[in-house]
């Protein structure tokens, strides 16, 4: 088979990203299309690869970034030519599953999830953008168009393939298209148990309203407990105003320090809402406890009482309560790693060369017309 790769943007590191390193290493001579790429800022498994860019690929851009370029992105994908492929295996949560391909070339979407800010999440997100009154009235008009072309454009796709059992709900929800689950790969490899238990908790994240790392500076602050943040982004600022000494900052750090403030931390707090979220899960890959948020991809990946507590309500008082209940039980760190290790990378992969076969065993096998 001759496989492309195709992927939102490569501009930074993250969850999906690092799938996006796995398909490579399945799929090792596959070019990747994607709309821009700046490898200064991604791991070294990214770097020096063949990366095929959209006219979106300017300095300009770049130092911009990928969020205000929405309204050129549909376009952007379905300019790049895939005929010669046999399939094209795209990774999305935005626009790259709006690829056009032929029809003897199998798409197959890894679905991270479907556009958040077009669908249940648009009021969040504008409310979070602080637009002007004018900007508000445009972006309605726009997210209309934007999700009209959302729903079209899946039907591009040939198979999808959800993240987690949450997003194959919004897939059904938005696309009304099946898909199967496959969960998101953990590096457990790089990730160790350490003996040393040190007094803090942990939180590693992009610092964007969304993931609600305000609603744990308040908690902490009021428990009067450690805890350390590593992350960074536009709210930084903000939240370090409302930090009290006990919280501290430390901003991005290289996966040397991340692996080891894992494997020392009393738990890991996550208060956002993920469509499946990676970070609780290095951190149960470094035998520590997560304490979350009860919605969203977390359900899938930690365990109530045996790797993790979770709050019921987005609230101070509700992650309070969680936080004096995890002090109360005994975890097994042996237990929360072998939990992890259900997600490793090898089984990642694995599943999805074996899907990618057997798709393409069948595909062009069920036609939908009979010659009589």
């Amino acid at each position: 088979m001759k496989v492309a790769l195709i992927h939102d943007w490569l501009t930074n590191m993250g969850g999906a990203e690092r799938v996006v390193i796995n398909f490579k290493e399945i799929y090792q001579d596959s070019p990747i299309y994607t709309t821009m790429y700046n490898p200064e800022k991604l791991d070294e498994e990214l770097k020096n690869i063949e990366v095929r860019t959209s006219f979106l690929q300017n300095k300009k851009n770049l130092k911009k970034g990928h969020q205000g370029l929405l309204p050129f992105m549909p376009m952007a994908f379905e300019n790049f030519d895939l005929n010669e492929y046999d399939v094209v295996l795209s990774s999305s949560s935005s626009c790259a599953k709006g690829i056009v391909t032929n029809p003897n070339t199998m798409h197959v979407c890894y679905c991270h999830t479907p556009m958040r800010y077009s669908w249940e999440f648009y009021y969040e997100y504008a409310n979070e953008w602080g637009l002007n009154p004018i900007k508000k009235i445009f972006l309605k008009y726009f997210i209309n168009y934007i999700r009209a072309w959302d729903n079209v454009s899946s039907d591009r796709v040939d198979y999808f393939i959800a993240n987690s059992e949450n997003v194959a709900r919004r897939i059904w929800k938005h696309y009304r298209r099946e898909s199967v689950v496959i969960h998101p790969p953990v590096r457990c490899k790089l990730f160790n148990i350490s003996e040393v238990d040190e007094d803090y908790f942990l939180i590693l994240s992009r610092l964007v309203p969304y993931k609600k790392v305000d609603l744990a500076v308040k908690a902490f602050n009021e428990l009067n407990l450690p805890l350390i943040i590593i992350g960074d982004g536009p709210e930084k600022e903000k939240l370090e105003k409302k930090a009290k000494e006990n919280i501290k900052f430390l901003g991005r750090q290289p996966d040397s320090v991340i692996k080891e403030y894992y494997s020392k931390c009393r738990a890991f707090v996550f208060p956002g809402e993920e469509d499946f979220g990676i970070t609780p899960l290095e951190a149960q890959a470094s035998g520590r406890p997560v304490i979350a948020y009860a919605k969203g991809g977390v359900l899938e990946t930690v365990v109530k009482g045996e790797t993790g507590v979770f709050f019921e309500e987005q609230t101070v008082e509700s992650l309070k309560d969680a936080i004096k209940r995890f002090q109360e039980i005994k975890f097994d760190k042996n237990v929360i790693r072998k939990h992890a290790e259900e997600f490793d990378e090898e089984i990642f992969k694995y599943k999805i060369s074996n899907y990618i076969n057997e798709k393409h065993d069948e595909f062009g096998k069920n036609l939908k017309w009979k010659v009589i």
